[in-house]
């Protein structure tokens, strides 16, 4: 994996003394938490400005943001070097309110085959609406290219699938993307930008589930959408008349914010954002720890007579490492793993002391769970082996313990 370097420091520079940068409060170093649902102005003429769009950065009614999502908002903007962003509740709100902003019924969607299970889900649901899907082996642009039809509008991929671990030509569907106009969303969720940005790549749009890399602890739901100011939307067929006014670079994110908070309501609140923004302030520390404790952890199971494979970017053996090094600063925390005897997988995990069986991910502590009776159980039999699922697989989600504790109760577990 590459080196950290004069870009990461950066980082994490802008990142912990982004809320001073913008004001605060009575000097205070975190934004605070603002509950107000209704904010008041003096003259009515301003209250009008907000309401058309015309006074920068006016609050009016809460489900559309308040003074403690806008400085999430910017942190996140500071993170993936983009233009702006548009918090959500969850990350499923920010990827659903960015399809049904963009979408209509005859669109068409090209996604990678191996997603996150909810938004395969999803995937399915936009298909009722209207929507068309192909799903492919995004591991190869050729295949995108082959989806692609005169009513495809946009691609989407996330940097590592959950839980295979498999990565997409993220370099080579970026500029087909740019080639033919299309509208490319890159799930960032489980890279982060301390690891990635996808705007290297030539992302349009940038999704990050807030609960998990970025927020670290377990302790808060979020979503956001970041553009990266690199589309024309000028050119995009499906942004209403009154969004196409002002800077033509925003009227993506003014319509996902408009659509996606004012009118299906996935408000994030001021108090999780406030958990957030705290969160992120150690980011890269947290990644830089768990992805070196998961490597470690994958090379110790893949040497395992018990275990049959293990799916980590960071290892020689998986089929996209050189991609991964050549574009992520580290493998991070998701690996997954199958035991030669699956018959045998309860009993192993019911032996495991420090991780926690339970779902979610980007967590301070390990989390782990079997894959197929749980978080891919609704998908199917066809789907988990369409999407390479073995019955056997287990995901880990690899947090802050100590490397060597983690091991030894993998061995005493095996054993």
């Amino acid at each position: 994996m590459n080196s950290p370097d004069h870009h990461n420091s950066q980082l994490s520079t802008d990142n912990i003394h982004a809320d001073r940068r913008f004001g605060v409060e009575h000097g205070g170093v975190h934004k605070p938490i603002h509950t107000s649902v209704q904010y008041g102005f003096e003259r009515v003429e301003d209250l009008i400005a907000v309401f058309q769009g015309t006074l920068k950065g006016g609050f009016n009614y809460a489900r559309q943001g308040t003074p403690t999502t806008a400085a999430l908002e910017a942190k996140i903007t500071g993170l993936e070097q983009g233009i702006g962003t548009v918090s959500f509740a969850t990350g499923m709100a920010a990827i659903t309110a960015t399809f049904m902003t963009l979408l209509r019924a005859g669109d068409h969607i090209v996604s990678s085959r191996y997603v996150f299970g909810n938004t395969n889900s999803l995937l399915g649901t936009m298909e009722d609406l209207g929507v068309a899907v192909s799903k492919v082996d995004a591991g190869s642009v050729a295949a995108v290219e082959a989806a692609l039809r005169p009513e495809t509008r946009l691609v989407f991929v996330e940097t590592v699938s959950n839980p295979g671990t498999l990565i997409p030509d993220l370099e080579g569907i970026g500029a087909l993307c740019r080639e033919r106009g299309l509208v490319y969303v890159v799930d960032n969720t489980i890279t982060s930008p301390a690891l990635f940005r996808p705007a290297a790549v030539g992302a349009s749009l940038v999704i990050n589930s807030l609960t998990k890399t970025i927020a670290g602890h377990g302790d808060a739901l979020g979503g956001a959408v970041t553009d990266t100011g690199l589309f024309d939307w000028q050119a995009y067929p499906h942004i209403f008349p009154a969004y196409r006014k002002g800077d033509p670079k925003q009227w993506g994110l003014q319509q996902i914010r408009k659509k996606g908070l004012r009118d299906m309501g996935g408000t994030l609140s001021s108090d999780n954002a406030h958990r957030i923004s705290v969160g992120a302030e150690t980011l890269s520390l947290r990644v830089r720890q768990s992805s070196a404790t998961a490597l470690a952890l994958a090379q110790w199971l893949q040497a395992h007579p018990k275990v049959a494979a293990v799916h980590y970017p960071g290892l020689a053996s998986h089929p996209q490492h050189e991609r991964a090094a050549r574009l992520f600063k580290a493998g991070s925390w998701l690996l997954s793993f199958e035991l030669r005897d699956s018959a045998g997988l309860n009993e192993v995990l019911n032996r495991l002391r420090l991780p926690i069986k339970a779902t979610g991910l980007g967590d301070t502590r390990t989390l782990i769970i079997p894959v197929a009776p749980t978080i891919f159980w609704e998908a199917g039999a066809a789907v988990r082996a369409e999407m390479g699922i073995a019955d056997g697989l287990v995901r880990l989600s690899v947090g802050l313990e100590d490397e060597a504790d983690l091991i030894a109760d993998f061995a005493q577990a095996l054993g």
